[in-house]
């Protein structure tokens, strides 16, 4: 996992990267961890605690080591996170993976997740 120390930081000014019309980053190599803090506060989450960060940074891996989104349970098993706290941290699961600066899964994926 990966260790956060200032859950926190300054947020900067608006970030200029690049994302698709449905709000999903292009690239998610332009992703940093200020730009998941500046897309959770445009979405109305409150500060992101740990348990957001491990849910943001599981997300992240399994699409960088596997190119796809990972069933649900699987995250809440890994994670040891029921099912409705993670919908109760981020409300759906398209919105934790917007903030998680992953690129648009396709419309069957958001089929299945919707």
């Amino acid at each position: 996992m990966h260790a956060i120390t200032n859950l926190q930081p300054d947020i900067p000014e608006p970030l200029a990267v690049p994302f698709d019309g449905q709000g999903y980053l292009v690239d998610p190599n332009h992703w940093s961890e200020a730009l998941t803090l500046q897309l959770a506060r445009d979405a109305g989450l409150p500060p992101l605690t740990e348990a957001h960060w491990q849910v943001i940074h599981y997300l992240r891996d399994y699409y960088h080591r596997l190119g796809a989104m990972p069933p649900a349970r699987r995250v809440c098993r890994q994670l040891g996170i029921a099912g409705h706290d993670i919908k109760a941290m981020f409300g759906n699961c398209l919105r934790v993976w917007r903030i998680a600066g992953l690129p648009n899964p396709g419309e069957e994926a958001k089929a299945y997740i919707s």
